[in-house]
């Protein structure tokens, strides 16, 4: 039955989403960015937008199979300038979603492995609970981006969007799980969007570009986006991760204390216990 609704899903957006080919697309070389085209039915897809946005330009193999570390590291460089050493880490993350033992490659379809690297609370997936965890969800998003609410995106409004889901999921979804691991892991995929396309000192994006690379899962060249000249190192990845999870805080600086600190209030304070003074 899965397989019939996601043969119907891709007809419908083969019928408006044929191949394109965009002459102004160009790698960091110069050369230019293999044509843009949707899955077809027996090509493997995952909950990575970006994973599949690549194989959907044949950056990545178009079918999702036996992507190596050679193959990322690769691929990487040419669609986003990504040093190697990132590129290392981000394989090395995803080869463990395949469950053969000394594994050298991984497919997209291994990604879709829950409480693996896939997880509760997604920006534009439900929750495995609920149905399909790998599609694009345009309900999920639409939560999501209501906390986008200016032109550019900034950590804070990131944050905010990533806060939203976790509570929504965890009030409504009963299994819900939210480890440690998981949160440094989705304060990366966070940061992915502001490295891919946006300002990487100022650790802002364009929304207009996030929206349409979510929703195409395709790069979004048409829109003027190029990729940028300077090699991402892994401390972009870092340096923006850290910004977001310091805005997830829901505690807010008390000015007023002059120090920086929240502003203590005395013991026993709304507990119904006299505070002590």
């Amino acid at each position: 039955m899965k397989s019939f609704i996601f043969l119907l899903g891709y007809l419908a957006c083969f019928a408006r989403c044929v191949p394109t080919h965009d002459p102004g697309a160009r790698d960091y070389e110069g050369t230019e960015i293999p044509n843009w085209h949707p899955p077809r039915p027996n090509d493997f897809r995952g909950p990575c937008p970006m994973m599949n946005t690549l194989a959907n330009h044949g950056i990545l193999p178009r079918d999702g199979r036996n992507i190596t570390r050679e193959v990322i590291v690769k691929g990487m460089k040419q669609a986003l300038n990504f040093d190697s050493a990132l590129a290392t880490i981000m394989f090395d993350q995803a080869v463990i979603a395949n469950p053969e033992p000394n594994a050298t490659y991984f497919t997209l379809d291994h990604l879709n492995r829950h409480n693996v690297l896939e997880h509760d609370a997604s920006l534009s997936r439900t929750d495995a609970f609920f149905g399909s965890n790998r599609v694009f969800n345009q309900t999920i998003f639409d939560q999501t981006r209501r906390y986008w609410p200016e032109p550019v995106i900034t950590a804070a409004h990131m944050a905010n969007a990533k806060v939203a889901r976790q509570i929504d999921s965890k009030a409504f979804n009963p299994t819900y799980r939210f480890t440690d691991a998981v949160e440094r892991f989705s304060l990366g995929e966070m940061a992915a969007p502001f490295v891919a396309f946006g300002d990487l000192e100022k650790a802002t994006v364009n929304r207009t570009l996030v929206e349409y690379f979510f929703q195409n899962e395709r790069l979004p060249t048409e829109l003027g986006w190029r990729v940028r000249d300077e090699v991402v190192q892994v401390e972009a990845i870092l340096r923006i991760s850290d910004l977001i999870g310091k805005a997830t805080g829901l505690l807010t600086v008390d000015e007023s204390a002059g120090n920086g600190t929240t502003k203590k209030l005395p013991r026993g304070f709304h507990a119904g216990v006299r505070s002590e003074l």
